[in-house]
């Protein structure tokens, strides 16, 4: 028997310890085993280094976005592109601009730079300054939270797209990448101020943090050391879901013609010229909306992936 229980100890010795997976282990797990996460992972990562890469890409191509190539269009025919599909060819990849000859690849390289850019600022600024008001608001409660939601119910009531394009009519000569980043992450931080202040509330009183006040910790020690690393989960699932938004926000208010001004190239800019010669060069209008339309599934896939993976409840192994 002594023999028997010396062999089963040095045996259980020998084993590993069974170790537990981190929440952040098992929602890569959960993205890993998920085609759609994969998927839309892929095209992220193909239009963010595309926009990164625009200007190596451009001199691949031979064609600035400004330049202007007269011999790829029929001065007789209004600018009609010379060829077949808007004058795709090897000269230029994805046809010209109508009228003026404008690279279409080209253009559309420095569109993914622009509208990249314009909404992960927007969404940085917005999630910013959403989460602090947010979490001011959730944890000191009383007067201080009744005055933060109040001015967060306040800007929701605004119709944003009419405040939008008038704000941006009214500064024609300003900045306008820094502009639209100010405008749209100014209307859209409370959304983000609303899901902190609620999460606040709840984790506000958990065990952990009363624990963290027995032992003499502060109010900015605890928001930022044991209140904001417990919202981390529906932070980055709203900052996902975010992009896609902004980015058809920024196309919407170009495509009004509020938005980034010529020659700045721009997908939405670029929609609304090719409704001018969507029947006579499909291409040219269809290009930039296909690059619009799937940059927006890929984040929103991304998203909801992300929000499904983060989910302690979801049926991941």
């Amino acid at each position: 028997m002594s023999t028997i229980l010396q062999q089963g100890s040095a045996a259980g010795a020998a084993d590993p310890p069974v170790r537990g997976r981190s929440p952040g282990r098992i929602a890569y797990e959960r993205l890993r085993r998920d085609p759609a996460a994969l998927f839309g992972l892929a095209i992220v990562v193909l239009f963010v280094l595309m926009a990164l890469a625009a200007p190596l890409l451009t001199r691949l191509n031979g064609w600035e976005p400004e330049t202007f190539d007269k011999t790829a269009i029929d001065q007789a025919l209004g600018g009609v592109p010379k060829g077949d599909f808007g004058g795709i060819g090897a000269e230029h990849w994805l046809g010209v601009e109508p009228g003026n000859g404008r690279d279409v690849f080209s253009r559309i390289v420095y569109g993914a730079r622009v509208s990249l850019l314009i909404a992960v600022a927007s969404t940085a600024v917005t999630v910013l300054v959403g989460t602090a008001v947010g979490l001011v608001a959730g944890y000191f409660g009383g007067k201080v939270d009744t005055v933060l939601s109040r001015i967060m119910d306040l800007v929701m009531s605004f119709p944003s797209l009419i405040f939008m394009l008038a704000l941006l009519s009214i500064a024609p000569d300003a900045n306008r990448v820094l502009l639209l980043v100010l405008i749209m992450s100014m209307f859209s931080w409370p959304y983000v101020g609303r899901i902190v202040r609620g999460q606040t509330l709840s984790v506000k009183h958990r065990e952990f943090v009363d624990a963290a006040r027995v032992n003499g910790a502060m109010g900015p020690h605890i928001l930022m050391k044991e209140i904001l690393p417990n919202l981390a989960a529906p932070i980055l699932v709203y900052t996902t879901l975010a992009i896609p938004a902004n980015i058809g926000t920024e196309a919407a208010l170009s495509f009004l013609g509020v938005g980034v001004r010529p020659p700045t190239p721009s997908w939405g800019q670029m929609i609304d010229n090719g409704l001018l010669w969507y029947q006579v060069v499909p291409t040219y209008f269809m290009i930039p909306g296909v690059c619009l339309f799937l940059t927006v599934l890929a984040f929103t896939l991304l998203g909801d992936a992300l929000r499904d993976a983060l989910d302690p409840k979801g049926t991941g192994r």
